[in-house]
């Protein structure tokens, strides 16, 4: 069993009252729209929203266009929260190693990167002892559910810091829901993530199976998606991006197959068996040396079509 952080009450931030301002680190596919709903929120409130990102003409072109603020890191710093939407847990730690020092008690920092829980206990350890409260917050939905502000946050933190930042984790959020303490979120992104992975894997098999007999995939597609076979694999990804062959880039099968990786690590911390994840997590990282890393995520199926011999069409 994990270990918990002790709670503590964290101060208030000193901020104007009415002037609430939250720093966004990261305007990648999900980092963007989202900050996007945080400085709509913020603009309405009176308060405003801090953008910073490793290209400068990026947060600038935010800020033109969403009414954010395109600021630096020391600027970042003093902000009442700071979110951050990177790649991986190491990324996240070396902003936490560089904002630290102007960080002011009462700040709370959000990651919604899809990161390791044990990283997340660390920093947020690094971070309470500054008087700076620490949730991770992954999300699930993808671009287009950031642009309406109905993505799935799975948040690991205390409860106070939680209810916090509830309203602000509402702005991109539909459902927001706090899942247990500090490296909950993560665990959870992770499982939902090595699933998505495995559910579609096993579609493109039978699939690949089905076409080997000679059945028409598209009518059996739809047979499937109404009986129980079915999963958000099946009922979008395939027939959207798969049948017509338009993998268009929005989740990286470098990136699944780092969460999954994730996911087996976390099982084997607590020694769980999950032989049926274990594998997923094998076979996406099969997957990517097969077709790539920076392409589609769904672009594994390329895989499975490649040692059946067929083309899922």
């Amino acid at each position: 069993m994990w270990a918990s952080l002790s709670p503590m009450t964290l101060p208030e931030t000193a901020a104007t009252p009415g002037h609430l301002t939250a720093a966004f680190i990261g305007l990648g596919a999900m980092g963007e729209p989202m900050a996007a709903q945080l400085a709509r929120h913020l603009k309405a409130e009176g308060g405003s929203a801090l953008v910073w990102n490793r290209t400068a003409g990026k947060a600038e072109a935010h800020a033109a266009q969403h009414g954010s603020v395109a600021s630096s890191l020391n600027e970042l710093a003093r902000a009442d929260f700071i979110f951050s939407c990177l790649p991986t847990s190491a990324e996240v730690e070396s902003f936490v190693d560089q904002l630290l020092p102007g960080l002011r008690p009462g700040t709370v920092w959000i990651d919604c990167t899809s990161g390791r829980p044990a990283a997340a206990r660390e920093q947020a350890a690094r971070l309470l002892a500054a008087g700076v409260g620490f949730l991770d917050a992954p999300v699930s939905g993808g671009p287009a559910g950031a642009r309406a502000g109905t993505l799935a946050v799975m948040v690991g933190g205390d409860e106070a810091t939680f209810e916090r930042s509830r309203a602000l984790l509402g702005t991109f959020g539909g459902t927001v829901l706090r899942v247990g303490p500090v490296g909950s979120g993560f665990a959870v992104k992770a499982v939902n993530n090595v699933l998505m992975g495995l559910h579609l894997l096993s579609v493109a098999e039978g699939l690949a199976s089905l076409k080997k007999q000679g059945v028409d995939l598209a009518p059996a597609l739809k047979v499937l998606n109404a009986g129980s076979g079915s999963s958000f694999s099946s009922q979008n990804k395939i027939s959207q991006q798969v049948f017509t062959r338009q993998f268009a880039p929005m989740f990286r099968l470098g990136l699944l197959a780092k969460d999954a990786g994730i996911a087996l690590e976390n099982i084997q911390e607590v020694q769980a068996s999950a032989p049926l994840i274990a594998q997923a997590a094998m076979l996406l990282r099969a997957a990517q040396a097969s077709v790539g890393s920076d392409v589609d995520h769904t672009e594994a199926v390329k895989w499975i079509e490649a040692i059946n011999g067929v083309e899922l069409s």
